[in-house]
């Protein structure tokens, strides 16, 4: 798992307005919370925290002020839905041996059985509890020869040391569907002429 150092300021400016204005100096509004504690509103700097966020679960080190440091994991992003750029971020505030839940991005390997089978993501990722400090930044599975109707479990995916999974054992998180098969050539111009 990586972590990434990034520098933050404390903000005092709230709303609509001060978030643009924030945005406007290529910085991104965001807040810091957990552990009981009071929420802290922070401002990053656009660029870097654009290039934290490429990797999911990525373990923040902030420096805030120059003051105080802290370990972050994101907890929610608001991008632009059109030109995609970070408008806000949710930090959770996060302590080294502390377990935390999280989704990690599943990836696989190997082919479908032949036949034009589909591969359907059920999960968006798959919900795991780890320690903050060693989050997986994904699970690999093996999809080898899978055929159509055969679904892969949560129980199914190997899991690092030290990570356990976070939801029901028989959840779904992968299945091959079959691909519907296009009509015959001329098969179509034969209906429409009978009609």
């Amino acid at each position: 798992m990586s972590e990434v150092k990034l520098s933050a300021e404390t903000r005092t400016e709230f709303g609509k307005g001060a978030a643009r204005r924030i945005r406007r100096a290529d910085k991104v509004p965001g807040v810091l919370y957990g552990h009981g504690s009071e929420p802290v509103h922070l401002t990053f700097p656009g660029h870097d925290l654009l290039l934290a966020l490429r990797t999911p679960n990525v373990l923040i080190s902030l420096d805030i002020d120059g003051k105080t440091n802290e370990l972050a994991i994101p907890k929610s992003v608001q991008r632009d839905p059109i030109k995609g750029f970070l408008e806000h971020v949710d930090l959770l505030l996060v302590k080294r041996g502390e377990k935390v839940t999280v989704e990690v991005p599943v990836h696989t390997e190997g082919d479908l059985a032949p036949g034009g089978n589909l591969l359907e993501h059920v999960l968006d990722g798959l919900p795991v509890e780890a320690e903050a400090t060693h989050i997986p930044e994904h699970v690999t599975v093996s999809i080898e020869g899978l055929d159509a109707g055969a679904s892969v479990l949560a129980k199914d995916i190997p899991l690092p040391q030290g990570v356990s999974l976070a939801i029901e054992e028989d959840a779904v998180v992968l299945q091959v569907l079959q691909a519907e098969a296009a009509p015959a050539e001329g098969e179509g111009e034969a209906e429409a002429t009978e009609a």
